[in-house]
């Protein structure tokens, strides 16, 4: 593996992190303080408890999930579609460096930089509600692995892409709606039929509820269902980089 070439795209990607700082991470940690401000304290105060546990706590795991896919699809997906707009992805492509390398300095970075946002965030929420993790090991694998998908996902978008404006559509119209509609406010076993069927079709409930697992130790979905579902999303997501490489989809033109 050509590591030099690696640290290199990834330490461009996380060093542009640091010229952003407020907005790559002291504005969503705001924003989910806010969340956690009027839902947790204000509306969770006159909200009976929820599988045992206050409503604020029971939002951490939705708060973070919203965060963290939001956050990892625009890190990658503008990190690779700046280099296409300015033309120097053609330096990338020429380089001896294989298309294995050139997606894990690009979702390796975008990974990271939604890793440490998470942590920040669950440490944040530590300030405004009780928080216990029930298993802390597959807390940070969950993490971890839908960081990494959803980078990943956010790639292929920064592909897909050609302008700034579809850089946001997915994210906006998409993603944001479906984490909101995939219970990171509530249980989905609250819904009446045949609403929480339907909300099963949901991909995003199975990642909320995945995560929720790990705080709580118990949520509407088995957690191998949801490891499952965020594993075939990352296969897909390889699937389609595979394809676009061998392809040149939108790499060469």
């Amino acid at each position: 593996m050509n590591l030099p070439a690696v640290r290199a795209i990834y330490g461009f990607e996380m060093a542009r992190t640091l010229r952003t700082v407020t907005q790559s991470i002291v504005s969503p940690v705001l924003s989910t303080a806010l969340y956690f401000v009027v839902f947790g304290a204000a509306l969770g105060s006159r909200i009976q408890s929820v599988d045992g546990v206050s409503y604020g706590s029971f939002i951490v795991p939705g708060l973070v999930m919203l965060s963290l896919l939001t956050q990892s699809i625009a890190n990658a997906s503008f990190g690779i579609y700046f280099p296409r707009f300015t033309g120097t992805i053609y330096e990338i492509l020429s380089a001896p460096i294989s298309a294995f390398e050139i997606v894990a300095g690009y979702v390796g970075a975008a990974a990271t930089k939604s890793i440490v946002l998470g942590l920040i965030i669950i440490a944040t929420s530590a300030l405004f509600v009780p928080l216990h993790v029930e298993h802390p090991v597959w807390m940070v694998a969950a993490l971890v692995l839908t960081s990494v998908t959803f980078s990943a996902f956010g790639f292929v978008i920064g592909i897909w892409a050609d302008g700034f404006e579809k850089l946001q559509l997915v994210p906006l119209l998409i993603v944001t709606p479906l984490t909101f509609l995939g219970g990171s406010f509530y249980s989905i076993d609250t819904l009446p039929s045949p609403w929480r069927e339907v909300a099963y079709l949901n991909p995003v409930v199975y990642l909320v509820n995945g995560f929720r697992w790990s705080f709580l130790g118990h949520a509407d979905v088995p957690p191998e269902v949801s490891f499952g579902m965020t594993l075939a999303i990352l296969a897909g997501c390889a699937a389609l980089i595979a394809w676009i490489f061998r392809t040149g989809y939108r790499l060469k033109t």
